[in-house]
C-alpha cells in the first residue's frame, strides 16, 4: 500500500521554518468571520445609555418617552436586572497558577471584592458605564429611544489618580467599604531588605507612575445573541480571548446552568488582554434576547470602546536600589499601587508585576507593600505583559540613574549584576524560578547588534544636524503562566483531513499556521490538510483561552501527545495491513514503511481501515482519533534585551525612534516568521506607551478627555523604523519541545529602553528622568527647565 502524495511535504512546512501565515488571504481579501458579521434572522437592535458622570447615584430613570419612540420594543434597567434575579460579573482577582505567587492582606482579611452588575441600579462608577439598556427594531430606533432617556443623578465626589485613591479621605467607591484600598499587602524579605540597606554605599532612587492605557483593538466589540425558549438555550456570538471561560461566566450572570450557554467565536480582531474576560454586553445582550424573544445584536461604537472597554498599566511606584561600592547589587525596595478602576475585576497585573522587580538580576533582598485600589475609571485588566513593562521599567531606570547618579558604566553595571548561567535555576527573592537562560550572551547580541560601540560618532554627526542622540537599554524577563488546563483532540479522516480541536483562540497570533507546522512535524501531513477548530463551547468543552503567553506553549504539549498516542495506535494498524511486526515499521513522513522498499501505508488509509474494515480488533475500529488533557503547573520565563537610539529636535522636543535592536529568546521557534511579527508588534505597543498613549481624566470631574482618536494618540507607521529582531533559542528546561512564548516580548522592555534613550539623549541638559508619555512638550520643557536651572 502507498500513501498518496499530499502526505510528503518538503521540510519548508517544519518547526523552526518561517512558514508564511495561511489565513493571512482569508481575513484581508474580506472572508474572515468576525463578530460583526453575524446577522440573524429578525434580530433586534441595542443601544447603551451610558453615564455622564464618573460617581453619581441613580435616583431615578425616566422612559416613558423613550418607549413611545416609533421602533423601540424594551428598555432595561439595573432594577429590571435584580428583578431577574440576575447576579454580578465574577471577579477574577488573582492569577490562579500554581507557580504565582499570592498576595495576602497584612491583616489577613481578604482582599476587597466589590460587586459589579452589568446594569447597577445603585450608582455608576465611571463615565461611560452602562446604565439602560434599549432594544430597537433598528440601531438608529435603539439610538433615538436612548436619546429620550431621562436619568436623574445624584452628583457625588470623585476621584480618578491611582495615590488619591488610596488616601484615607478619598470618596469611597463602593457602600459598606472603609477605603478604596482592597488589597495591602507586603512582599519579600523586610528585615534581609532593611540589613542590606544599612551597609549600602549607593542609592538609587525612583519615584513613578506608569500611566493608564488602553488596547484599541481593530475590531470593536460585538455581541450578537439569540434564545431558544425550547431549550432555554442562549447562543452568544462574540469575539474574546476564550471560549469556555466566557460561557461560564455568562452563565453565572444569568443565573443559568452552564449547559445552557453556548458561545460561539471566529476571527477576533485584536485582544492584548484587554478583550480577554467577560464584559456587561456578553450578557446583558443575552438577557435582551430572552426578553424580546428575537435575536438581539450589540456592537460598540468607537467612542464608547475608548470609554469603557477594559484599560491596562496604572502603576504608582517609589522604588529604592542599594548598591555597593563596586556596583553590586545588594537589594531593592518600595511600594506599588496598582490603579483597578470602579471595580475589582482583576488584581493579578499587581500580582505578576511585583513578583518579577528584581528582573534577571541577582538582588540577594528585596521587599515591596502592594496595594491595589479602586477608583472612578473604567476598569482595569491584564493588558499585553500584564504588569511586567511596568516594573521592568522601574528597574532599568533604576539602574540607569545608579550609574549617571555614582559613576558607573550602564553596560557594566547590568553585566556585573546579570544572573550567570551557572545560577540557574535562579530563585528570586519573591520566590519565581526562572529556569533557564543566557542572560549576557543575548545582551551583548543586542549591543553588537545595534552598534552600541559605534554610537559615539553618529551623536556628534546628529549634533551638527541640531539633533539630541541618545541609546538605551534594557533586559527584561516575563512570567508566562495563565489557566494551566488545556485539552486537545486530534482526529486523522479517511478523507485526508486531520482535525484539532482545541480551546485556544487566535486573535492574530497565526495559531492557525503554526499549529498546523505542530502537526505536520509529528504527523507528516501537509499543513493545508490541517483543520484547526475552536471557538465553539458545543464543541470545545475545555479549555483556557489565549493569554499570558499560553497559547503555543501549552497548545505544543497537548498537540504533541496526541499526535504520539495516534502513532501508536496506527503502528497496530499498520502492522495488521503490511502484515509486519509492528516494531519493525519505520515512521516517516505520515506513512508507515516496511525494511523492503515500496510497502507502506498512510495514515489516511489506516483512517479509512479502522472505520470500514470490521475484520480488525474492536479496539482498533473506529475513528483514528487520540486527545490530551493536561495541566502545566510550571511557569514560563521567556527573556531578552532591547536597543533603542532615538533623536531628538532641538527646537520642538519631537522624539525620532531611528533604530531599535531587540534580541528575544523563545525556547525554540515554532515559526520565526510569526515571531518577528508579534515582536514588531509588542514594541509598536511599548513604544506607544512611552511617547504618546495615554487614558487622559481630568481629576475634578472625573471626565476621560482623551476619548476620541483625535485626542488618544495613536502610534502610526511613520513613528517607527524598520525593526531589527533576533531570536534566540536557548531550550527551557520546564518545557517537553523546550519552548517559551514569544508573543509579549516585544513589549515588556519598550517602556523602560524608550525612556533611557530619551534621557541619555537630553544627559547634556541635565535632565536625569522623564515621565511618560514623552510627548514632544514634556521634552521640550525638560530641556528648557533644564536650561533655566543651569542659568540660575
Amino acid at each position: 500500500m502507498k500513501e498518496p502524495a499530499m502526505t510528503h511535504q518538503p521540510d519548508s512546512q517544519r518547526i523552526g521554518q518561517p512558514v508564511r501565515r495561511r489565513e493571512d488571504l482569508r481575513l484581508t481579501t474580506g472572508n474572515g468571520r468576525y463578530a460583526d458579521d453575524v446577522n440573524l434572522p429578525g434580530q433586534a437592535y441595542v443601544a447603551m445609555v451610558r453615564s455622564p458622570h464618573a460617581h453619581a447615584r441613580i435616583m431615578s430613570i425616566t422612559t416613558d418617552a423613550a418607549m413611545a419612540t416609533p421602533g423601540v420594543l424594551a428598555i432595561l434597567t439595573g432594577y429590571d436586572f435584580l428583578a431577574d434575579h440576575l447576579r454580578e460579573i465574577p471577579n477574577k482577582t488573582f492569577s490562579l497558577h500554581p507557580a504565582e505567587q499570592p498576595l495576602v492582606n497584612k491583616s489577613g482579611r481578604p482582599a476587597f471584592a466589590a460587586p459589579d452588575y452589568a446594569l447597577p441600579a445603585d450608582k455608576t462608577r465611571f463615565v461611560g458605564e452602562a446604565i439602560v439598556m434599549v432594544i430597537g427594531e433598528t440601531i438608529a430606533a435603539a439610538k433615538d429611544g436612548a436619546e429620550k432617556i431621562a436619568v436623574e443623578y445624584a452628583v457625588l465626589p470623585s476621584v480618578v489618580h491611582t495615590l488619591a485613591a488610596a488616601a484615607a479621605d478619598a470618596p469611597l467607591l463602593h457602600d459598606g467599604s472603609t477605603s478604596n484600598v482592597c488589597i495591602d499587602a507586603e512582599v519579600g524579605d523586610e528585615a534581609a531588605t532593611s540589613a542590606a540597606f544599612s551597609r549600602a554605599a549607593h542609592i538609587a532612587r525612583i519615584e513613578t507612575w506608569i500611566p493608564r492605557v488602553t488596547g484599541c483593538p481593530m475590531e470593536p466589540r460585538t455581541t450578537v445573541a439569540q434564545y431558544d425558549p425550547a431549550s432555554c438555550r442562549y447562543t452568544v456570538y462574540t469575539g474574546s480571548g476564550a471560549t469556555v471561560r466566557l460561557m461560564k461566566d455568562i452563565a453565572h450572570v444569568l443565573n443559568v446552568a452552564e449547559a445552557d450557554v453556548r458561545v460561539v467565536i471566529g476571527d477576533v480582531g485584536g485582544n492584548f488582554g484587554t478583550r480577554g474576560a467577560i464584559y456587561p454586553e456578553h450578557a446583558l445582550v443575552a438577557w435582551a434576547a430572552r426578553r424580546v424573544g428575537r435575536p438581539v445584536k450589540y456592537r460598540c461604537d468607537r467612542s464608547e470602546i475608548l470609554l469603557s472597554d477594559y484599560q491596562g498599566r496604572d502603576l504608582a511606584v517609589r522604588a529604592e536600589l542599594a548598591l555597593d561600592a563596586q556596583g553590586n547589587f545588594l537589594a531593592m525596595r518600595g511600594s506599588n499601587i496598582g490603579n483597578l478602576g470602579a471595580h475589582t475585576g482583576n488584581f493579578s497585573m499587581v500580582q505578576k508585576g511585583v513578583e518579577i522587580m528584581t528582573s534577571i538580576y541577582h538582588i540577594p533582598a528585596a521587599h515591596f507593600d502592594v496595594r491595589a485600589v479602586m477608583s472612578n475609571t473604567a476598569p482595569t485588566r491584564p493588558y499585553r505583559s500584564a504588569g511586567r513593562p511596568e516594573v521592568i521599567f522601574v528597574i532599568e531606570r533604576l539602574i540607569d540613574i545608579a550609574a549617571r547618579q555614582f559613576g558607573f558604566d550602564r553596560i557594566d553595571l547590568r553585566e556585573r549584576n546579570l544572573i550567570r548561567q551557572d545560577q540557574l535555576p535562579y530563585t528570586n527573592p519573591f520566590g519565581m524560578i526562572y529556569d533557564s537562560g543566557a542572560y549576557h550572551e543575548v545582551m551583548r547580541t543586542a549591543l553588537r547588534a545595534a552598534d552600541w560601540d559605534g554610537f559615539a560618532e553618529r551623536r556628534r554627526q546628529a549634533l551638527g544636524r541640531r539633533k539630541y542622540r541618545g541609546i538605551g537599554t534594557a533586559n527584561y524577563v516575563d512570567t508566562a503562566t495563565g489557566v494551566p488546563r488545556e485539552k486537545a483532540i486530534v482526529t486523522v479522516r479517511p478523507d485526508g483531513w486531520v482535525d484539532v480541536v482545541i480551546g485556544t483562540i487566535s486573535n492574530g497570533q497565526g495559531h492557525e499556521t503554526s499549529f498546523s507546522q505542530l502537526v505536520h512535524e509529528w504527523l507528516g501531513v501537509a499543513m493545508e490538510r490541517v483543520r484547526l477548530i475552536t471557538g465553539d463551547t458545543d464543541i470545545v468543552k475545555v479549555g483556557g483561552g489565549t493569554h499570558s503567553g499560553r497559547g503555543m506553549r501549552l497548545a505544543s504539549i497537548v498537540i504533541w501527545k496526541s499526535a504520539d498516542a495516534i502513532i501508536a495506535k496506527a503502528r497496530s494498524v499498520a502492522a495488521l495491513l503490511l502484515q509486519m511486526p509492528a516494531d519493525r515499521l519505520e515512521f516517516v513522513d505520515g506513512c508507515f514503511r516496511t525494511e523492503a522498499p515500496g510497502r507502506s501505508v498512510g495514515l489516511f488509509e489506516i483512517a479509512a481501515a479502522m472505520a470500514m474494515r470490521d475484520d480488525l480488533p474492536r479496539e482498533l475500529q473506529g475513528e483514528l482519533s487520540a486527545q490530551c488533557d493536561e495541566a502545566v503547573d510550571v511557569a514560563s520565563f521567556p527573556y531578552g534585551s532591547h536597543v533603542c537610539e532615538v533623536e531628538i529636535d532641538a527646537d520642538t522636543g519631537v522624539v525620532e525612534i531611528v533604530r531599535h535592536t531587540a534580541v528575544d529568546d523563545a525556547g525554540r521557534a515554532v515559526n520565526p516568521m510569526i515571531i518577528h511579527g508579534q515582536t514588531h508588534g509588542g514594541i509598536a505597543q511599548g513604544v506607544g506607551q512611552a511617547l504618546l498613549e495615554q487614558c487622559f481624566y481630568e481629576s475634578s470631574s472625573g471626565q476621560l478627555l482623551s476619548g476620541t482618536f483625535m485626542d488618544y494618540a495613536m502610534p502610526r507607521a511613520d513613528d517607527f523604523p524598520f525593526f531589527d529582531t533576533i531570536i534566540s533559542e536557548v531550550p527551557s528546561p520546564t518545557h517537553p519541545l523546550g519552548m517559551r512564548p514569544a508573543g509579549e516580548g516585544g513589549t515588556t522592555p519598550a517602556l523602560g529602553v524608550v525612556i533611557n534613550a530619551i534621557v541619555d539623549a537630553l544627559s547634556g541638559f541635565g535632565v536625569t528622568h522623564i515621565e511618560m508619555p514623552a510627548t514632544p512638550e514634556r521634552v521640550w520643557r525638560a530641556m528648557h527647565h533644564a536650561q533655566e536651572r543651569a542659568r540660575h
